[in-house]
């Protein structure tokens, strides 16, 4: 007969199972709902265990904020091989995976979080964190998307298309996590269109930027994500007017 013997983790090791527990909790429910209690139990350990590794469920809300910030932020590494149109299709695939599966979570990060506790200066010191967690996230997001455009130095009329259309695919995604009433793929199809139309839309009032719009189609196959764009603006265009007969 054999009995099982439960191995003792090492500091950081048990730290990251906490964290790890945590931002799956906090991923389902707001992190106001989910108590030490519940946290301790799903880790199998004891609830003062939990405070000798945390201070508090705001530390350890903090913690997780940080795991699925670095996380959000590596959905937009993505190889430079291809089209950059089908690059951007699998870079929104990754950014809804993780919306999808972090919806209370990621609603919780771009919303700048709850209060986890009552008082101002817990309050202020969440909003501060989080907000400092959004923002890294967003400036890695903005690198990517410039050195997939293999720009170093972006003019401001490409940063602003840049980061508006991050800006854009966050608002997006808490829309969408609203009844989720729009099929994702639909979406993750329609944001990538938004930025070609967005680069488009700039390029009609800068050259450096129509450039960048030239070199960008150059690339893309007729059939690729960009092309169905042009298609379906095509479609939209109203017929000719016939000329009179006679005329």
């Amino acid at each position: 007969m054999t009995t099982g013997v439960r191995r003792r983790m090492g500091v950081e090791e048990r730290r990251q199972q906490l964290i790890g527990v945590a931002l799956e909790l906090f991923s389902h429910r707001s992190p106001d709902d989910v108590s030490i209690d519940e946290i301790a139990a799903a880790a199998g350990i004891s609830r003062p265990l939990v405070y000798h590794y945390f201070p508090g469920k705001l530390s350890l809300y903090e913690a997780a904020l940080r795991r699925a910030a670095d996380d959000l932020a590596q959905r937009f590494v993505e190889p430079h091989d291809g089209p950059l149109g089908a690059r951007l299709v699998r870079v929104m695939g990754r950014f809804f995976d993780f919306v999808d599966e972090h919806g209370p979570g990621f609603s919780a990060l771009m919303r700048g979080g709850p209060a986890v506790s009552a008082g101002g200066a817990c309050s202020i010191s969440t909003a501060s964190t989080t907000n400092a967690l959004i923002d890294s996230v967003r400036q890695a997001a903005y690198v990517q998307i410039l050195t997939h455009l293999g720009v170093t130095d972006p003019p401001p009329r490409l940063e602003l298309v840049v980061r508006s259309w991050i800006s854009l695919a966050e608002s997006t995604a808490l829309i969408w996590l609203d009844g989720r009433r729009i099929p994702r793929g639909e979406l993750e199809a329609q944001l990538v269109h938004d930025f070609a139309a967005l680069t488009a839309v700039s390029a009609a009032y800068d050259e450096e930027m129509a450039g960048l719009l030239r070199h960008i189609l150059a690339d893309e196959p007729a059939d690729g994500t960009f092309g169905d764009l042009i298609t379906r603006l095509v479609a939209l265009a109203p017929a000719p007017v016939p000329a009179p007969s006679g005329a």
